[in-house]
């Protein structure tokens, strides 16, 4: 909703200043000029990146608007996380088998859809699960092997925030490549155009530049900020799920092992100590 408020406020400030200042709106609609800037924008992104990454950032863009790493998101983690390390310390670590092979059918998994959802999150937490349940690997084995996935999910993670803020840099460019353009068609009809038409294209090229910035410093580069924050918080539960599940197998009790992750995950939806207590009481 905040994001949403934002445009809304670049909007109306940017139109509703240039309109009181006695500019028409209609001088501003130029639909060449955006196409000239967007499409010259998309090429270079499809060139930049695998094939996969537009649609890949274009979900990741949509999301922004509503992000999920919320409190309740949070205390959801720590709850999965108690209850399938209570089960295996109560039953022994063959009686999450089931579980771990089969999260979908899972009576623990299915208590907590949103996470479920994440196909890569389950895959993390149930790949460890089954390489704790082995008992070959020491902790400090286990941690190593932690480290090293969550780096290669780092560059996963924030590629979608790099790739747009390459497209933000380049935009005010883009914006200079369609003003150019239109002052080449403004020198064409020098010879036969009077001054009003010749200010009319000249305002036409300007509006190209107008549009590159905006898109640039307006949208494009708080996105790409957006999606590096979010990326933050994702890469923040991974490394919540990779503290519990180290102390489990270092020997701590459930309990104790998920307060590790509660404090490993960023303050600001931080549940409180007695909130977590109180969620695993009523697991």
């Amino acid at each position: 909703m905040v994001k949403i408020i934002g445009i809304i406020v670049v909007f109306a400030c940017v139109l509703g200043g240039f309109i009181l200042s006695g500019g028409q709106f209609m001088a501003l609609v130029h639909p060449y000029e955006i196409l000239i800037i967007g499409g010259a924008a998309l090429g270079a992104f499809l060139q930049a990146n695998p094939g996969s990454a537009f649609m890949h950032v274009l979900k990741k863009s949509l999301s922004m608007f509503g992000s999920r790493f919320t409190h309740a998101y949070y205390l959801d983690v720590l709850k999965l996380l108690y209850e399938i390390l209570n089960k295996s310390r109560r039953e022994g670590m063959m009686a999450i088998e089931a579980d771990v092979e089969d999260p979908a059918a899972s009576a623990i998994f299915s208590k907590y859809p949103g996470i479920l959802k994440d196909k890569q999150m389950t895959a993390f937490i149930c790949d460890y699960l089954r390489i704790m349940s082995s008992g070959n690997m020491a902790p400090h084995e286990l941690e190593g092997l932690f480290d090293m996935e969550i780096a290669s999910l780092k560059e996963e993670i924030e590629h979608p925030a790099h790739s747009v803020a390459k497209i933000a840099d380049g935009m005010p460019a883009m914006g200079i490549v369609a003003a150019v353009l239109g002052i080449v068609i403004t020198m064409s009809i020098l010879a036969e155009a009077d001054n009003a038409e010749i200010g009319q294209k000249v305002g036409t090229a300007l509006v190209g530049t107008f549009f590159g910035i905006l898109a640039s410093y307006g949208f494009f580069g708080p996105l790409a900020n957006a999606l590096e924050h979010d990326a933050k918080e994702e890469l923040n539960v991974y490394e919540a799920i990779k503290a519990g599940l180290v102390a489990s197998a270092s020997g701590m009790p459930p309990s104790l092992a998920v307060e590790f992750s509660r404090k490993v995950l960023y303050p600001a939806h931080r549940p409180s100590f007695s909130e977590l207590e109180q969620a695993m009481r009523g697991s």
